[in-house]
């Protein structure tokens, strides 16, 4: 709607100027009909012409990017429409590269009296390796007309080399099996100053594995947030002294699991950075120098892995796919119960760093287990203790001839043995004593018998009952007597004093939760916006974590959510639901997107004034749109 009101008033204006044009012309004199005809003609002609000039429709493809391209950046690959809308972008001709949409932008020019509306489609792209990419020409349709774009080719320039950085990649074991977890380790050196590092690691865009997450403890030098080609890491920082020289050391970890046989080479890993090389003076009085930053890059080896096949001989019955190394142990408390009553058994299964695949022991298939116990079908959750995974169930002996809760088998894999291992949890001794069945002479209490293990019968029961007026107690109701009674003074009083005291609660704090979820909803624009405006007063290396912050902080304290607990596609759906706006929707998650991946493969390599205004823009913009 705010396209066609400038527009318009684009027309209008020619209008006016046209009119004028018609008037300074009378005003010299033309009498004649025919040459004031003639001038009218003009007129038309003039305005006929620019709304011709604004009808033609121009459709091209371009890489905006006034720096050098090194791998492991992002670049922003645009679809451009000058002269109409764009109702559909086919970018499967570029597909191989992956081109992730991010918001797009209009744009209205006028030269010489002729008006162009421009549409543009972005793309983010990433540069993988140095050389040319050539994006071939993609598919575009506006008004009912298909264009294809130009093709463009895009210089990928190869980094620099330095001996101030240096790349580590190790695999826990160069040999395994099919299903076999394999923890692979990358650490990057760095002793000089460096900014906007960008990380490749082939393998995560490997169909060869399965990634997966050791579970480590995030620490003080640990950071959680970063993905490096849409695989989310935890980024460890610290420092060491190498070779007599202090080194920042960045590193992470995942755990390969590869699916097939085969010889496998794991391609180099590569981190590209730009990396300060010496001052240089500014001529500025306050700031006289400025460090000079290089594009460097840096390479591991590649690392060979062999991954051989199962063997389908031998393989046991309880076998569901662990592969490595484990340990099983259980416990139970009480041991000395009476039938029937609950036995808590705790099994405990580790020896292995990755424990994700670990699943629930199969307690009805153990036969001791299912023929002399009631085992429930609900199951807890397991929990991770100390390196191991924890597994809680109760058990209740079915009869007074159990004497232990038999060993519990975990079958998987050996790799060093080569063959396949049953570990066996050591049975746990239990005292069983039957359960005592009550007779009408235990409950009159005629009989002097003992009841279970701790209860002794007493003699006295029915039987010892008495009778006679004597016994009687006067229990006639009287309203004055409970008025004053203690006991009916506390039924009474308790209801009044609790009434009294919410009624004085209230009134000294004023507040519910409703109230302050209210006022959080209400102040979550403005408190969004000072958070953006404070970006630019900090650190530029911190102002992606800052914005990220507070556009989830907007969307938590909007909606009524956990901000630290958002991504980017939960901002999404939030805002979507809430507004109904897609583009708004898709705005905000390529926001978000785009500033966690600034940390290591960024679009841009700083959070500048442009982006802090187009985010509070957005911030402004859902708010507008969620109270219609």
């Amino acid at each position: 709607m705010k396209m066609k009101d400038q527009t318009s008033n684009i027309k209008d204006a020619e209008v006016i100027a046209a009119v004028r044009r018609f008037h300074i012309l009378d005003s010299c004199s033309l009498h004649s009909a025919f040459e004031k005809g003639l001038v009218f003609m003009v007129l038309l002609s003039a305005l006929a012409g620019g709304t011709l000039a604004q009808g033609r429709t121009r459709v091209h493809a371009k890489v905006d990017s006034d720096a050098t391209i090194y791998p492991g950046q992002t670049f922003v690959y645009s679809v451009v429409v000058e002269g109409g809308k764009p109702s559909r972008v086919d970018v499967s001709a570029i597909a191989q590269f992956n081109p992730q949409r991010i918001p797009g932008s209009s744009s209205i020019v006028t030269v010489n009296d002729r008006t162009t509306i421009s549409y543009s489609e972005n793309y983010a792209i990433l540069a993988e390796k140095p050389g040319t990419m050539v994006l071939p020409g993609v598919t575009v349709v506006v008004d009912g007309q298909t264009y294809t774009t130009n093709a463009v080719e895009v210089t990928v320039s190869a980094p620099g080399t330095t001996d101030r950085l240096d790349l580590e990649v190790t695999l826990s074991e160069t040999k395994c099996y099919v299903g076999q977890p394999v923890v692979m380790t990358v650490r990057w050196i760095v002793k000089a100053q460096v900014k906007d590092a960008a990380f490749d690691v082939p393998v995560f865009k490997s169909d060869d594995f399965f990634i997966e997450d050791l579970p480590d403890a995030a620490g003080a030098y640990a950071k959680t947030g970063a993905t490096i080609h849409g695989v989310p890491v935890v980024v460890y920082e610290n420092r060491e002294l190498i070779k007599g020289m202090e080194a920042a050391i960045v590193s992470f970890r995942k755990v390969l699991i590869p699916k097939k046989p085969g010889a496998v080479t794991l391609e180099p890993v590569t981190v590209s950075t730009s990396m300060a090389t010496g001052r240089v003076r500014t001529g500025d009085f306050l700031n006289p120098f400025r460090m000079n930053y290089e594009r460097f890059a840096v390479q591991s080896d590649a690392i060979p892995l062999n991954v051989l096949p199962l063997p389908e001989t031998g393989r046991p019955k309880g076998f569901y796919g662990l592969v490595g190394r484990y340990t099983i142990e259980a416990s139970a408390t009480p041991t000395r119960v009476s039938v029937g009553d609950p036995i808590t058994l705790t099994v405990r299964i580790g020896g292995n760093p990755y424990l994700k695949p670990v699943q629930w022991p199969d307690l009805e298939g153990v036969p001791d287990l299912a023929d002399n116990f009631n085992i429930p079908s609900e199951k807890a959750s397991p929990l991770l203790e100390d390196g191991q995974k924890v597994f809680t169930q109760t058990l209740r002996a079915g009869h007074d001839r159990v004497t232990e809760i038999p060993a519990i088998p975990l079958t998987y894999f050996d790799p060093d043995a080569g063959d396949y291992v049953v570990a066996r949890t050591k049975p746990i001794p239990l005292e069983v004593a039957a359960a005592k069945v009550l007779t009408g002479a235990d409950v009159e209490g005629l009989g002097a018998a003992a009841v279970g293990r701790q209860v002794q019968a007493l003699r006295e029961g029915f039987s010892a009952n008495y009778y006679g007026p004597e016994v009687l107690v006067n229990q006639a109701f009287s309203p004055l007597a409970a008025l004053v009674s203690p006991g009916y003074a506390v039924l009474w009083g308790a209801p009044l004093i609790a009434l009294l005291g919410s009624v004085a609660f209230r009134l000294a704090t004023r507040t519910s939760p409703e109230a302050v979820a209210r006022k959080r909803r209400r102040g979550a624009c403005s408190a969004a916006v000072r958070r953006l405006r404070a970006v630019a007063a900090a650190e530029a290396k911190e102002r992606h974590d800052l914005l990220i912050a507070a556009l989830r902080g907007y969307v938590g304290d909007r909606f009524d959510r956990t901000a630290g607990s958002l991504t980017a596609d939960d901002c999404r759906g939030i805002v979507l639901t809430a507004t109904g706006d897609v583009d708004l929707a898709d705005r905000l998650k390529a926001k978000v997107s785009e500033s966690e991946a600034a940390r290591y493969a960024s679009i841009h390599a700083q959070v500048d004034a442009a982006q802090i205004e187009e985010a509070i823009e957005l911030v402004q913009r859902i708010e507008e749109n969620s109270k219609r």
